[in-house]
């Protein structure tokens, strides 16, 4: 639990940063385009502190790490895919800002990054999944 935590605890402080950044960078750009540093610190906080919260209190309730192999590799390809996805985003949106071209590589790393969110997403469910018909129905 208190991987999860800290976890989205630093995501907290890196979205509250990123959007700090997207609004001093284009102040100083003078920049009123549109650009993937917008939409950044929304999805550090989204897909960084509010799944991750959730996660906790999911694992509160059905101590979702009793699959600690799954849960591991859901922590780490998970997070790998919040925080590729999220610096390309920055990369991106800062190339955008100073007015240079992106190229095909940062959109192929994005993709990897989301392909990483995916997989870790199907690694929660899957150990979450184990964890609610391993446990007791209020039915009885």
């Amino acid at each position: 639990m208190k991987q999860l935590f800290h976890a989205a605890a630093a995501y907290l402080v890196a979205g509250l940063a990123s959007g700090l950044y997207y609004r001093e960078l284009t102040k100083h750009y003078e920049f009123t385009g549109s650009t993937q540093l917008a939409v950044a610190h929304t999805h550090l906080l989204t897909l960084g502190v509010i799944v991750l919260l959730i996660a906790l209190v999911l694992e509160k309730v059905f101590t979702v790490s009793a699959s600690p192999r799954l849960f591991r590799w859901f922590l780490w390809t998970y997070n790998a895919g919040v925080v590729l996805s999220s610096a390309m985003m920055i990369w991106h949106g800062t190339l955008t800002v100073a007015g240079q071209e992106s190229t095909k590589m940062i959109a192929g790393i994005a993709g990897l990054g989301h392909i990483l969110l995916t997989v870790g997403l199907v690694l929660f469910f899957v150990a979450l999944r184990r964890r609610v018909i391993a446990a007791p129905s209020a039915a009885g």
